[in-house]
């Protein structure tokens, strides 16, 4: 694995990067544009990478000099209904989805997928001000695109 070769260099900093999210949801590759469009989605918590709060943390890394192996992900996780939640409570209130098995996914899907949690805590310790994912979400994701009254 990569990762096995670069752990040996000093100067090399590698970050996990999981599920990358951006605030641009008319993007159709943006991980919430692609499973609001789903017709079914799978309820599973993952770790996740809310770009707009950690891209500008990468740069502060690199000032900072930092090297090793870094989960890039926001701590916690978040399924998709939460996600799919918060996007009918800030963006559309009539949105609905449904659920399947992992077992009925794998029937549809050509490559099978992971779902996994990384401990962010190293990054945290560094970073104190970085928010739990389901903040993150809410915080650079959601408030900034809300299209629902505020109630």
């Amino acid at each position: 694995m990569v990762e096995d070769l670069l752990k040996n260099y000093e100067n090399v900093c590698t970050l996990r990067v999981r599920m990358p999210i951006s605030s641009d949801l008319s993007n159709p590759r943006n991980f919430i544009t692609k499973i609001a469009r789903y017709e079914k989605v799978v309820n599973i918590p993952n770790s996740m990478t809310i770009l707009d709060e950690l891209l500008p943390i990468s740069i502060e890394m690199a000032k900072r000099n930092l090297t090793g192996i870094w989960n890039f992900t926001n701590p916690g996780v978040v399924s998709h209904n939460e996600i799919l939640e918060m996007y009918r409570e800030y963006i559309d209130p009539n949105f609905t989805w449904t659920n399947f098995t992992l077992e009925e996914q794998a029937k549809v899907i050509i490559a099978p997928r992971s779902n996994n949690e990384l401990d962010a805590t190293k990054l945290k310790q560094e970073f104190p001000e970085l928010l739990s994912i389901k903040d993150s979400l809410i915080e650079h994701v959601f408030k900034p695109n809300r299209k629902t009254p505020v109630a």
